[in-house]
């Protein structure tokens, strides 16, 4: 049997879990706001895991997917150790806004400082306490407000350690992305903890897709981790389609967008993926495809303005493999679940 772990001052005995509140500041009215982890000690000894969500507050799907995956079977019989943090960024959540209070993106503030601003000293507080004491971690995201993205998987380019969490996670696409400055990301790697960044619908929004495929993933990196058995953990019967970057379309001009293709399509060079038009119809402009690949992302909004972004498409390295993947991802994620006897339905 494994040590008690500590955290936060508090001691959690193997075998069991615990809610544990960090302080992180008080807002004007007195109101104590705290960073508050859930930790799952297993008996035998294992990795240590984080899963965040809310890093922007406004991306809630993450605190859905963490509230799922806590209640899953084989959490309850892990080996190691998972920290897990549904709402880092606790203002923006309560505000329903991406930011703090002091207008700063959380994500772009680390390593952060204990005595810089508030963004420094939540995203120093973090860090310390939760990432640091970590082997790997999955950091949950979404689309902004008004876009949605298909689940996808974010890696750093050239860490295969990463590579292949990415391709036991299976999520529809794996996508190289550079780390940004300031980034979760970039300050867990410089402490030696490789993330994966979990990108899947948008914010201020449940997405059933983008939850199942979340939980679904994140148990399959447990169990590629040796943290849990194979038993009770999703498998997936599509084979995840690998890009090696992305790009997006924007508005030609302003006007009122006609989307003619979904998140998760396989466009061809050339198709057009949608018709932006002037309110009066006198004048229309397609938006095309510059190369084939994949929608991963897209515009929810039907009215723009010239530059807006309007398709995220990413270049597969197989087009062919990835055409035939494109058409089983709704199906794989989507499987009809049983339905309910109607004195089942309270």
């Amino acid at each position: 049997m494994t040590s008690p772990f500590v955290f936060g001052g508090v001691e959690i005995a193997p075998g069991t879990r615990r809610t544990v509140d960090l302080p992180v500041s008080v807002l004007s009215d007195h109101t104590p706001v705290t960073l508050s982890a859930h930790v799952v000690h297993g008996r035998r000894p294992g990795p240590t895991m984080f899963v965040s969500a809310a890093v922007h507050g406004d991306e809630v799907i993450g605190v859905e997917i963490v509230r799922r995956l806590l209640r899953t079977g084989p959490v309850a019989r892990m080996s190691g150790t998972l920290i897990a943090v549904p709402i880092v960024n606790a203002f923006g959540f309560l505000n329903q806004s991406r930011y703090l209070p002091d207008r700063r993106d959380l994500n772009r503030c680390f390593p952060g400082s204990s005595q810089g601003s508030l963004a420094g000293r939540l995203a120093a507080l973090f860090l310390t306490e939760v990432v640091s004491r970590c082997d790997v971690g999955v950091d949950l995201h979404s689309a902004a407000v008004g876009r949605t993205n298909l689940p996808q998987i974010r890696l750093t380019p050239g860490n295969p350690h990463l590579r292949k969490l990415g391709a036991a996670f299976a999520a529809p696409v794996t996508l190289n992305s550079k780390v940004r400055e300031g980034s979760l990301r970039e300050a867990a790697e410089a402490a030696g903890v490789d993330v994966l960044l979990y990108e899947a619908g948008e914010g201020l929004r449940f997405d059933e897709m983008a939850a199942r495929a979340g939980v679904a993933g994140i148990l399959r990196v447990m169990a590629e981790l040796g943290m849990i058995g194979r038993r009770g953990v999703p498998r997936s019967r599509t084979t995840p389609v690998f890009c090696e970057g992305s790009s997006w379309l924007r508005a030609p001009s302003g006007g009122l967008l006609r989307t003619l293709k979904a998140r998760g399509d396989f466009v061809e060079e050339g198709a057009v993926l949608g018709i932006v038009s002037d309110p009066f119809g006198d004048i229309e402009a397609e938006v095309a495809a510059q190369s084939a690949g994949i929608v991963i992302g897209r515009t929810n909004l039907p009215v723009v303005n010239e530059g807006d972004a309007l398709f995220h498409i990413a270049t597969p390295e197989r087009p062919a493999a990835a055409e035939a993947a494109a058409q089983g991802f709704v199906a794989d994620l989507l499987e009809a679940p049983a339905l309910f006897d109607e004195d089942e339905i309270i």
